[in-house]
Order: C-alpha cells, then structure tokens, then sequence
C-alpha cells in the first residue's frame, strides 16, 4: 500500500511501517500545503491512505470525496517515542482501510 505520512510525523516512522511504500510530505516536496491541496495530490498520486496527528483534519475536510483513507494517530506528542507504540494498530488497521473514511489509533 502506498502511504503519505503527514509533515508533521517524523520521517522514520517510514522505516516502521513496512512492508508498505510510504513517502513523508517532505519527500514529496509538498511542504506547506493547506490540507485539502495536500488530500488532493495525495489522491491524484495514488497515495492509498494518509497518516497524520491532525485530529481537526476530518472536521475541516470532505475526507470521502478523496480516494484515500485518513488514519489519525492519538497522541499528544508527534515524537517518534509516542507514535510508535501506534505502528501495529495502524498496520492491522491498513489491511481493512476504505477509501474517503477516517481511521483515528489510539
């Protein structure tokens, strides 16, 4: 599955989430992007879901218009050390991921 991890997470949680392609915003050279923009491309690249901490995101878009699915990781902090006790929820929750819906791992 091809994955797009929200510019906010640390570039290494890439490493964890094998065996699934995943690329940060940084990589894709979309830094700074409004989140709709950034769903948008994401969709149009054949991004497959998109990882974030954004808690607000599903609030502020129309998340089903897009084809990914959203998974928001419940943490109060985006250091690795907090999102990584996440990763085997959210590897078991890729394997059951809906385009256009909103996944939150706590």
């Amino acid at each position: 599955m091809k994955l797009l991890l929200d510019e906010c997470l640390n570039w290494r949680l890439k490493r964890e989430l094998m065996p699934h392609e995943s690329f940060t915003v940084q990589d894709m050279g979309w830094e700074g992007k409004v989140n709709g923009e950034l769903l948008s491309l994401a969709s149009s690249n054949g991004f497959q879901a998109f990882i974030t901490i954004d808690k607000r995101l599903q609030f502020q878009q129309t998340i089903k218009r897009y084809s990914l699915a959203v998974l928001v990781l419940d943490t109060p902090f985006n250091r690795l050390e907090y999102v990584r006790p996440l990763v085997p929820s959210v590897l078991t929750k890729l394997q059951e991921v809906v385009p256009g819906e909103v996944y939150t791992i706590s």
